[in-house]
Protein backbone atom coordinates (compact mmCIF):
# COMPACT_ATOMS: atom_id res chain seq x y z
CA UNK A 1 0.00 0.00 0.00
CA UNK A 2 1.25 3.47 -0.83
CA UNK A 3 1.14 5.89 2.09
CA UNK A 4 1.06 9.67 1.87
CA UNK A 5 1.67 10.16 5.60
CA UNK A 6 3.37 8.48 8.56
CA UNK A 7 2.31 9.04 12.16
CA UNK A 8 4.88 8.32 14.89
CA UNK A 9 4.57 7.24 18.47
CA UNK A 10 7.24 8.75 20.78
CA UNK A 11 8.34 6.48 23.63
CA UNK A 12 9.96 3.29 22.43
CA UNK A 13 9.81 4.58 18.85
CA UNK A 14 11.71 7.88 18.67
CA UNK A 15 13.48 7.81 22.04
CA UNK A 16 13.79 6.00 25.37
CA UNK A 17 13.01 8.56 28.06
CA UNK A 18 12.18 6.12 30.87
CA UNK A 19 15.12 7.02 33.12
CA UNK A 20 14.63 10.77 32.71
CA UNK A 21 10.86 10.54 33.18
CA UNK A 22 11.37 8.52 36.37
CA UNK A 23 13.80 11.13 37.64
CA UNK A 24 11.32 13.89 36.83
CA UNK A 25 8.47 12.11 38.62
CA UNK A 26 10.71 11.42 41.63
CA UNK A 27 11.68 15.07 42.02
CA UNK A 28 8.01 15.92 42.54
CA UNK A 29 7.27 12.90 44.73
CA UNK A 30 10.20 13.69 47.03
CA UNK A 31 9.17 17.35 47.20
CA UNK A 32 5.78 16.20 48.50
CA UNK A 33 7.26 13.79 51.04
CA UNK A 34 6.27 10.74 49.02
CA UNK A 35 9.70 9.16 48.66
CA UNK A 36 8.19 5.70 49.14
CA UNK A 37 6.34 6.11 45.81
CA UNK A 38 9.47 6.87 43.75
CA UNK A 39 9.80 4.85 40.55
CA UNK A 40 12.53 3.43 38.33
CA UNK A 41 12.91 3.18 34.57
CA UNK A 42 12.02 -0.51 34.78
CA UNK A 43 8.84 0.31 36.70
CA UNK A 44 7.76 2.53 33.83
CA UNK A 45 8.59 0.19 30.95
CA UNK A 46 5.24 -1.69 30.91
CA UNK A 47 3.35 1.57 31.48
CA UNK A 48 4.75 3.67 28.65
CA UNK A 49 2.15 4.14 25.96
CA UNK A 50 -0.73 4.11 28.45
CA UNK A 51 -2.76 7.24 29.18
CA UNK A 52 -2.00 9.41 32.21
CA UNK A 53 -4.83 8.02 34.35
CA UNK A 54 -3.71 4.42 33.80
CA UNK A 55 -0.13 5.27 34.76
CA UNK A 56 -1.38 7.05 37.88
CA UNK A 57 -3.51 4.06 38.83
CA UNK A 58 -0.43 1.83 38.59
CA UNK A 59 2.22 3.89 40.38
CA UNK A 60 0.06 5.94 42.74
CA UNK A 61 -2.46 3.28 43.73
CA UNK A 62 -2.10 4.09 47.44
CA UNK A 63 -3.19 7.70 46.87
CA UNK A 64 -6.96 8.30 47.04
CA UNK A 65 -8.44 8.61 43.57
CA UNK A 66 -9.60 12.18 44.19
CA UNK A 67 -5.97 13.22 44.74
CA UNK A 68 -4.19 10.71 42.51
CA UNK A 69 -4.68 12.35 39.14
CA UNK A 70 -3.87 15.83 40.42
CA UNK A 71 -0.61 14.43 41.80
CA UNK A 72 0.08 12.78 38.45
CA UNK A 73 -0.46 16.14 36.74
CA UNK A 74 2.14 17.71 39.04
CA UNK A 75 4.59 14.87 38.42
CA UNK A 76 4.19 15.28 34.66
CA UNK A 77 4.61 19.05 34.85
CA UNK A 78 7.86 18.56 36.78
CA UNK A 79 8.88 15.90 34.27
CA UNK A 80 8.38 18.38 31.41
CA UNK A 81 10.53 20.98 33.15
CA UNK A 82 13.20 18.38 33.90
CA UNK A 83 13.30 17.20 30.27
CA UNK A 84 13.43 20.79 29.04
CA UNK A 85 16.53 21.43 31.17
CA UNK A 86 18.18 18.12 30.18
CA UNK A 87 20.00 17.65 26.84
CA UNK A 88 17.94 14.44 26.35
CA UNK A 89 20.52 12.45 24.41
CA UNK A 90 18.12 9.53 24.42
CA UNK A 91 17.01 9.30 20.79
CA UNK A 92 17.43 6.00 19.00
CA UNK A 93 20.21 5.88 16.37
CA UNK A 94 19.55 7.70 13.10
CA UNK A 95 16.28 9.35 14.16
CA UNK A 96 16.90 12.85 12.80
CA UNK A 97 18.59 11.69 9.61
CA UNK A 98 15.85 9.17 8.87
CA UNK A 99 13.04 11.63 9.58
CA UNK A 100 14.70 14.19 7.32
CA UNK A 101 14.78 11.66 4.47
CA UNK A 102 11.23 10.48 5.06
CA UNK A 103 10.02 14.09 5.01
CA UNK A 104 11.07 14.32 1.37
CA UNK A 105 8.39 11.77 0.43
CA UNK A 106 5.81 11.77 3.22
CA UNK A 107 3.88 14.10 5.49
CA UNK A 108 5.01 13.30 9.04
CA UNK A 109 3.04 13.54 12.28
CA UNK A 110 3.15 12.47 15.93
CA UNK A 111 0.41 11.03 18.16
CA UNK A 112 1.26 10.18 21.77
CA UNK A 113 -0.61 9.25 24.95
CA UNK A 114 1.46 11.88 26.74
CA UNK A 115 0.67 15.14 28.49
CA UNK A 116 0.67 18.45 26.63
CA UNK A 117 4.13 19.79 25.89
CA UNK A 118 5.79 16.38 25.66
CA UNK A 119 5.63 16.00 21.85
CA UNK A 120 7.08 19.49 21.42
CA UNK A 121 9.93 18.67 23.80
CA UNK A 122 10.71 15.47 21.92
CA UNK A 123 10.75 17.24 18.56
CA UNK A 124 12.93 20.05 19.90
CA UNK A 125 15.44 17.78 21.64
CA UNK A 126 15.78 15.43 18.66
CA UNK A 127 15.85 18.22 16.05
CA UNK A 128 12.63 17.12 14.35
CA UNK A 129 10.50 20.26 14.59
CA UNK A 130 10.98 21.36 10.99
CA UNK A 131 9.94 17.93 9.66
CA UNK A 132 6.80 17.21 11.71
CA UNK A 133 3.71 18.82 10.22
CA UNK A 134 1.44 18.31 13.22
CA UNK A 135 0.93 16.43 16.47
CA UNK A 136 -1.71 15.53 19.04
CA UNK A 137 -1.56 13.83 22.42
CA UNK A 138 -3.83 12.59 25.20
CA UNK A 139 -3.36 15.93 26.95
CA UNK A 140 -4.93 17.63 23.92
CA UNK A 141 -7.86 15.29 23.33
CA UNK A 142 -8.49 13.35 26.55
CA UNK A 143 -9.46 10.38 24.40
CA UNK A 144 -7.98 7.01 23.47
CA UNK A 145 -4.96 6.93 21.18
CA UNK A 146 -7.10 5.45 18.40
CA UNK A 147 -9.52 8.37 18.61
CA UNK A 148 -6.62 10.82 18.81
CA UNK A 149 -5.17 9.35 15.61
CA UNK A 150 -8.52 9.81 13.86
CA UNK A 151 -8.79 13.38 15.19
CA UNK A 152 -5.34 14.16 13.81
CA UNK A 153 -6.25 12.64 10.45
CA UNK A 154 -9.37 14.75 10.22
CA UNK A 155 -7.62 17.90 11.38
CA UNK A 156 -4.86 17.63 8.78
CA UNK A 157 -6.86 15.93 6.04
CA UNK A 158 -4.57 12.90 6.10
CA UNK A 159 -5.23 10.21 3.51
CA UNK A 160 -3.53 6.82 3.34
CA UNK A 161 -1.19 6.55 6.32
CA UNK A 162 0.45 4.15 8.74
CA UNK A 163 1.14 4.45 12.45
CA UNK A 164 4.69 3.66 13.60
CA UNK A 165 4.87 2.39 17.18
CA UNK A 166 6.10 -0.36 19.46
CA UNK A 167 3.52 -1.69 21.92
CA UNK A 168 0.32 -3.71 22.08
CA UNK A 169 -1.45 -0.48 23.00
CA UNK A 170 -0.20 1.11 19.79
CA UNK A 171 -1.44 -1.87 17.80
CA UNK A 172 -4.87 -1.68 19.44
CA UNK A 173 -4.99 2.05 18.67
CA UNK A 174 -4.40 1.34 14.99
CA UNK A 175 -7.24 -1.18 14.98
CA UNK A 176 -9.52 1.47 16.46
CA UNK A 177 -8.29 4.11 14.01
CA UNK A 178 -8.40 1.63 11.10
CA UNK A 179 -4.86 2.33 9.92
CA UNK A 180 -1.94 -0.09 9.34
CA UNK A 181 0.58 -0.61 12.15
CA UNK A 182 4.34 -0.64 11.64
CA UNK A 183 6.02 -2.29 14.63
CA UNK A 184 9.40 -1.05 15.91
CA UNK A 185 10.78 -4.27 17.39
CA UNK A 186 13.48 -2.41 19.37
CA UNK A 187 10.84 -0.68 21.53
CA UNK A 188 8.99 -1.62 24.70
CA UNK A 189 6.46 -4.24 23.66
CA UNK A 190 5.41 -7.20 21.54
CA UNK A 191 2.09 -6.54 19.77
CA UNK A 192 -0.35 -9.24 18.70
CA UNK A 193 -0.19 -8.11 15.09
CA UNK A 194 1.34 -5.68 12.61
CA UNK A 195 1.34 -4.85 8.91
CA UNK A 196 5.14 -4.53 8.78
CA UNK A 197 8.04 -4.34 11.20
CA UNK A 198 11.47 -2.72 11.46
CA UNK A 199 14.38 -3.67 13.70
CA UNK A 200 15.80 -0.13 13.64
CA UNK A 201 14.24 3.23 12.90
CA UNK A 202 16.46 3.69 9.85
CA UNK A 203 14.92 0.57 8.27
CA UNK A 204 11.81 2.63 7.59
CA UNK A 205 13.68 4.02 4.58
CA UNK A 206 14.00 0.54 3.06
CA UNK A 207 10.48 -0.43 4.04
Amino acid sequence: MKYESLIFDIDGTLWDSRALVAEGYNIQLKAEGLDHLCVTAEDLKPLFGKVMTEIADAILASIPENDRYALMERCMATENRYLEENPCRIGYPGIRETVAELAKQYRLFIVSNSQQGYPELCMEKLGLTEYIEGHLCFGDTGTSKGKTIRTLMEKYNIGACAYVGDTQGDYEATLEAEVPFIWCTYGFGVPAGYAAKVDSFAQLLKL
